[in-house]
């Protein structure tokens, strides 16, 4: 049985690379989470819709390949599977998205079943997953309420697309999600926008008193601060030759719950989880350079030596 399930909406990436052409490549925040705990040994299962569509079928293909289970991946009769474009400029990665109307954007409750946590230790969600749109949204917290009761702990990325919904809308409804879930990933930009809280100590404090147990401020250059309402730490940024951050964060959050699931404490798993997103941006796409766990505990000794 899986330790990790994720709900969300997956997609098709189009990457630009140096010389101007496009690497075929995958993205969705939740899928890319997966992904990466899957390929540290997690075990996975993704809940989505895609299309009857080749796109549909690459991203099955790319699930089984990396071992995540698709039980429970539906196949939407019309709509098509989402994709986006990355282009790279002095101001950093900028996106261009065709999801409207995504097969995934048509989840409802009834896509995510009463059987679907037996044995699993945590669920996976993010704004995003909920911000797709009304019934994706009702199908999120359908899952939660589902998981809650099984034993299984909710983490939630507060991944903010102000494309998606308003920022009156996202507030509500993520501070919402934030009040149910155990563990919360959030981004300092993301944070600032969504409490007008100017530091990640008091980010933390904030998301500490709606309810969860542990909440982790990614900002950029400035590390991770990881808090719990008994200790927190500030893990420093990893110096690495960078070349795309697409999905870093999502690396992180995929690593972080492999490490929990497999028994470390949340700041061991957190230390594991900063040196796996480093690794996410030493090649281009949000999937191909997710690390093994090889490579990830070899940049940690090597930042020890």
């Amino acid at each position: 049985m899986p330790d990790i399930v994720a709900l969300g909406e997956p997609m098709i990436e189009f990457n630009e690379e140096p010389d101007g052409r496009y690497r075929q490549g995958f993205g969705g925040d939740t899928s890319n989470a997966a992904i990466a705990a899957a390929r540290l040994g997690a075990g996975v299962r993704y809940v989505t819709l895609v299309g009857q569509d080749r796109f549909g079928d690459l991203l099955l293909e790319l699930w089984r390949r990396e071992g995540v289970d698709t039980a429970y991946v539906g196949r939407h009769a019309t709509a098509s599977t989402g994709a986006y474009v990355v282009n790279h400029t002095p101001a950093g990665h900028a996106f261009t998205y065709l999801r409207a109307g995504s097969a995934a954007s048509l989840m409802t409750p009834a896509d995510v079943p009463t059987t679907l946590f037996v044995a699993a230790k945590f669920l996976h969600v993010s704004a995003i997953s909920e911000a797709i749109s009304a019934s994706a949204c009702q199908a999120v917290a359908h899952a939660i309420a589902l998981a809650k009761p099984a034993g299984c702990r909710i983490s939630y990325d507060t991944n903010l697309r102000l494309r998606l919904w308003s920022l009156e809308v996202a507030r509500a409804a993520i501070g919402a999600t934030v009040a149910r879930a155990d563990i919360v990933k959030t981004s300092i930009e993301d944070a600032r926008a969504l409490s007008d809280l100017p530091t990640a100590g008091a980010v933390a404090d904030h998301y500490l008193a709606a309810g969860p147990r542990l909440v982790v401020v990614t900002m950029g250059a400035d590390g991770a601060l990881l808090a719990t309402p008994e200790r927190r730490e500030t893990l420093p940024a990893i110096k690495i030759a960078a070349v795309d951050a697409t999905g870093a964060g999502d690396a992180f959050a995929g690593a972080l719950l492999a490490r929990l699931a497999a028994g470390d404490d949340p700041f061991t798993a957190g230390r594991f989880a900063n040196a796996a997103a480093a690794l996410a941006t030493t090649g281009y796409g949000a999937v191909a350079p997710l690390p093994t766990e090889g490579a990830v505990l070899a940049l940690l000794a090597n930042q020890r030596a």
